[in-house]
């Protein structure tokens, strides 16, 4: 689908979504469970492929509403009677890796070719390191994947600068494992916000993790249980960043965004970010309500080692500021659902940015750029195409954008609050 989007200010009130990464972790949580339901939930395409591997391991997932009526396998996952997609989500082929390491069998995981370009090979490791045995079918460390088990626990060292959702699995598996899991990294952990969440979603739900100065440990022996079998998902910051960036930009009088409370979230960095670059903003923490004005921004140096889902937004904060952003501490963000540090600087060098580019920074010279409409591809990548929308509400004339359905990942909503904000969005094709 081909989506464009004309120069424009927005006003009036927009909804964050509720959080994916939340909404995966509760979705798996309650699998582990007995039984449990979880509320404003995420549907979504990625959320759903959670959903399907939960149902694919003996647990029912069944949508009422808002709710997400889940019927666990209580810790003990079947052997799939299928091969289990993951689809384009690499949340949902690390946990249900690490789950299907639980099962006393054989798992076969895939997802489609984005994912099956996108590393694993740490996980299995860490799978055959606790007794099971886990191999990509190529040779290269890529979906798809075999994983026999059960495992048993014990202790794993692995990598955190690859991708924080390893040690998530890992964590989530090894509550229901005899003897626990200790996590020992061997390198510095990137997205470590992530594994707070985690945390954060465990306790919810009656597990025991901690931080060690090695790692995480979680005892063995543990139980699924979450408070009155119930748990409510937060709204979701890397979504909202998109709204807030567009109420800094084109803000007339203003963009209220709700659904942004405090949270373990590290995608809440976005409203530093935005203060630092000067925008016009005040949050209401205690009434999750964020409200954007547009004023002119200066460029500035962020770190996304532990916010890697926040370049996109940045890179086009950066385009339309004075000054140079730097996005610096970037090269994890380049094995996501594409490589996004390129992805960014290609597409908003077709708009007339002045942007570079090395292997673990984006640098983007706001001042030397004149934004202007252009044809760009969304490369696959959802996040892409929502940064990019957001820089076509300053750029001169019309900008459309290919592959705009992908936003179904994570926002389906996404340009439906662009159009009630006022932003006369146009679609076309399928």
């Amino acid at each position: 689908m081909y989506v464009t989007v004309p120069q424009s200010r927005v006003h009036g009130r927009a909804q964050a979504p509720p959080s994916k990464s939340y909404t995966h972790r509760a979705v798996l949580a309650a699998g582990y469970s007995s039984g449990a339901n979880v509320h404003d939930a995420l549907a979504s395409a990625d959320t759903r492929a959670t959903m399907r591997a939960v149902d694919a391991f003996g647990g029912d997932v069944t949508e009422d509403g808002d709710v997400l009526e889940i019927d666990g396998f209580a810790g003990r996952p079947d052997v799939p009677a299928d091969v289990v997609d993951c689809g384009n989500s690499g949340t949902t082929m690390r946990l249900a890796t690490a789950a299907a390491a639980l099962a006393d069998g054989t798992t076969v995981l895939t997802g489609d070719s984005s994912l099956r370009s996108r590393p694993q090979g740490p996980l299995l490791d860490a799978i055959e390191q606790l007794g099971g045995h886990a191999r990509s079918t190529r040779a290269n460390g890529q979906a798809p994947l075999v994983v026999d088990g059960p495992l048993e626990g014990g202790t794993v060292t692995i990598p955190g600068d690859v991708s924080s959702q390893f040690i998530t699995a890992l964590l989530m598996a090894g509550a229901v494992t005899d003897d626990g899991v200790d996590v020992e990294l061997s390198t510095e952990l990137k997205s470590a916000p992530y594994v707070d969440i985690t945390l954060e979603v465990l306790d919810d739900f009656g597990v025991n993790a901690e931080r060690t100065d090695a790692g995480y440990r979680v005892p063995g022996g543990q139980s699924y249980e979450p408070r009155d079998g119930e748990y409510t998902v937060p709204g979701d910051f890397s979504s909202a960043s998109y709204l807030l960036a567009a109420g800094a930009l084109a803000g007339d009088p203003e963009v209220e965004v709700e659904g942004v409370y405090p949270s373990a979230q590290g995608d809440s960095a976005i409203l530093d970010v935005l203060d630092e670059m000067g925008a016009d903003l005040d949050w209401d923490r205690d009434n999750g309500r964020a409200v954007v004005r547009r004023a002119a921004l200066d460029g500035v140096t962020v770190d996304v080692g532990d916010t890697p889902d926040l370049l996109p937004t940045i890179a086009a904060l950066g385009a339309a500021a004075d000054g140079t952003t730097e996005i610096v501490n970037a090269e994890h963000v380049r094995y996501k659902e594409t490589d996004r540090v390129s992805a960014m600087a290609d597409q908003l060098s077709e708009m007339g940015a002045v942007v570079q580019e090395s292997q673990d920074k984006l640098v983007v010279h706001g001042g030397e750029s004149d934004l202007h409409g252009a044809t760009l591809d969304g490369l696959g990548d959802h996040r892409i195409v929502m940064a990019l929308a957001v820089a076509g509400l300053v750029a001169d004339g019309e900008t459309t954008i290919r592959g705009a359905e992908h936003v179904d990942v994570s926002f389906p909503g996404f340009f439906d609050e662009l159009y009630e904000l006022g932003v006369d969005v146009t679609r076309n094709g399928a």
